[in-house]
């Protein structure tokens, strides 16, 4: 290995509830095809394969395990290994888990939702460019998507002072925003969103999980030390994993460590997290719906309609959101589709 070979260690444990009825915990979102004929986790793959990269490390929920293998079969991409994370404890101790199992200790390790959308890959490609030599200097590098919007979804990151092309230190970051904060920081220019997306190598990551969140190292060793192999499956030992701080790598690291860098990039970035985002990025009739599956639509605009059996017919209706998977039917207003969270507690309580 080379210091410039990049690991591709993509985060598929999330249960994708904000796509409900298609989207669902045992076959969440990262599973299907929702914005290609492949799905987004086969993209996520795509993304990050060739000269440069090295065979992808994926952290996933256990209960996944065939259909993550089975789709990483489907595209050709044999993984270095595939971790089966326990339980869920949020983004910094599964990064830790994928640090400890890099083939080498100071690899450099690009992380990565399996769930998300970009468009311009050559961009994303210039971006982690910018970022390896510092990365290799001992940075932690996130990417900053350039801001179009004045997004309270997201969090934010303030650039500060350029350390190299394309690079500047991070200034701070910023928790998600009311709104009248992210008008005037998309205003004011030199904010980006966080997308979650991050360079730095396994051996300082590690070292910052030590200075910062001692416990969860700790936990997250124990955990690998006691693990079972099955192959390519890894499974970190359930008990030892379960005493980790359930934390953010954001709040464990990031914003805590000294040499914080940020790329700002505008790759086509969207993180896929409603069915009104869905909508934005795809492509739609003369009319303005966007299709999916066995639908008719008369004097019907601006929908978002999607089927993966039943056949849906519209008559007369405008900006509704339809999405029939098996025996559940949604439908809903464009633009409450983040609403969604109160139809899974609803349907919890019922």
């Amino acid at each position: 290995m080379t210091a410039s070979t990049i690991v591709p260690v993509i985060l598929s444990g999330g249960s994708g509830t904000r796509l409900w009825p298609m989207s669902r915990p045992e076959r969440p979102k990262q599973f299907l095809p929702l914005t290609a004929d492949e799905t987004m986790l086969q993209l996520t793959l795509r993304r990050a394969v060739g000269d440069g990269f090295g065979a992808p490390v994926i952290v996933a929920n256990a209960q996944h395990v065939d259909e993550v293998e089975a789709q990483l079969a489907a595209v050709g991409v044999e993984a270095a290994a595939i971790i089966l994370e326990p339980a869920g404890r949020n983004t910094a101790p599964a990064i830790a888990l994928a640090a400890l199992a890099a083939p080498d200790p100071e690899a450099a390790l690009l992380v990565m939702p399996s769930d998300h959308v970009i468009a311009d890959i050559p961009a994303f490609h210039a971006a982690i460019a910018a970022a390896l030599p510092l990365v290799n200097d001992g940075w932690l590098v996130t990417f900053g998507i350039e801001p179009d919007a004045p997004e309270t979804g997201y969090g934010w990151i303030q650039t500060g002072e350029p350390i190299a092309p394309g690079v500047h230190r991070v200034a701070r970051f910023v928790e998600k925003p009311p709104l009248d904060r992210a008008e005037a920081m998309l205003a004011a220019g030199g904010h980006a969103w966080n997308g979650g997306i991050f360079l730095f190598r396994a051996d300082i990551y590690l070292g910052e999980l030590a200075a910062h969140a001692p416990a969860m190292l700790n936990a997250v060793q124990d955990s690998m030390r006691a693990a079972r192999y099955e192959g390519l499956r890894l499974f970190p030992d359930a008990a030892a994993f379960a005493t980790s701080p359930a934390d953010s790598i954001d709040y464990a690291v990031m914003e805590k460590a000294e040499r914080v860098a940020v790329v700002p990039v505008a790759m086509g970035w969207n993180d896929l997290g409603s069915w009104d985002a869905l909508h934005a990025i795809s492509d739609v009739d003369a009319a303005g719906n966007a299709h999916g599956g066995e639908v008719i639509a008369v004097d019907t605009s601006d929908c978002l309609v999607r089927s993966d059996g039943v056949r849906i017919a519209m008559v007369g209706v405008s900006d509704l959101i339809v999405v029939a998977s098996g025996n559940d039917v949604l439908i809903m207003p464009r633009g409450r589709s983040q609403e969604i969270k109160k139809l899974i507690e609803a349907m919890k309580n019922a």
